[in-house]
């Protein structure tokens, strides 16, 4: 019996199984192996060191946050954002919802692009924040849930700050190779000044040309300037969204009179109900 499991034959035979059998079990442990566990708690407010601030215009800066190690992520689905505790000019307690620009891809930190108002009150706290202070995070929040490619197209409708939830949506969708989903923005401002993220997102439809399109709207706008002018018509919602259908969304965030205005236009437009969603 020796000599006939010795044989070269069957050494090979066994040397094959025990290597199949290493193999299975390789892939079984890759495949269950869970995935970095998130950093938020949705109970309880976390806090997060500052280590770079960067300001993008007169009213607008970029905050750079630290996870605890290199490889954490922060552990926020898709369209979710997170609440953002801090002090007013008073000394008051205030907490304030905010989407970070970055996703999980983006191990070891987190973004957040914050336009601070004079008036506002977690403006205040963000405008005093300084490298190496620690912001009280709590989070994931919201209702959307997002499943790749669960919809042919997005529209998307957004004024102001308004544009972090798209963005960071627009990122996910574009930046994963399995995900065919078609994302048009139409993204309306006051002044040029005013548009967010306008590097990042020329980039991506720069990088996406077939898959990602982006119509800038200004009220004021330059002397000389291609995109739309005024408020957000429903002309542009039909010239610049996908029509109506089953397998589309359009998204809307911007300030609540702009919401209001934007539901009455897609409504008017014949957009149902399950079609629509507001951040």
């Amino acid at each position: 019996m020796m000599e006939f499991l010795q044989s070269p034959q069957d050494q090979m035979i066994v040397g094959v199984a025990v290597a199949l059998v290493a193999i299975v079990l390789a892939a079984f442990y890759l495949f269950s192996a869970k995935k970095p566990k998130g950093c938020l708690n949705p109970e309880m407010f976390k806090e997060f060191k500052l280590v770079k601030r960067t300001q993008l215009s007169h009213n607008v800066a970029k905050f750079t946050f630290e996870l605890p190690t290199p490889t954490s992520v922060l552990g926020l689905p898709i369209g979710q954002h997170i609440s953002c505790r801090g002090k007013d000019s008073q000394g008051e307690e205030v907490i304030k919802p905010y989407t970070p620009t970055t996703l999980d891809s983006d191990v070891g930190h987190f973004e957040l692009v914050i336009k601070m108002y004079p008036q506002g009150r977690m403006s205040h706290h963000f405008r005093e924040m300084h490298v190496g202070d620690y912001l009280a995070v709590k989070g994931p929040k919201g209702r959307f849930k997002y499943r790749p490619g669960e919809v042919r197209a997005f529209g998307m409708i957004a004024g102001g700050s308004g544009i972090t939830p798209m963005f960071q949506v627009a990122r996910a969708i574009l930046e994963n190779p399995t995900d065919r989903t078609n994302v048009h923005l139409i993204y309306a401002n006051v002044t040029y000044e005013d548009i967010l993220l306008k590097e990042e997102l020329d980039g991506l439809a720069s990088k996406y040309p077939d898959r990602f399109k982006v119509y800038y709207v200004l009220n004021q706008p330059p002397e000389v300037w291609d995109g739309g002018v005024g408020f957000v018509s429903k002309e542009m919602i039909q010239a610049h969204c996908p029509a109506p259908a089953n397998d589309i969304k359009v998204l809307r965030c911007g300030p609540p009179p702009m919401n209001k205005a934007m539901a009455g236009h897609l409504d008017a437009l014949g957009y149902a109900s399950e079609m629509q969603f507001q951040f």
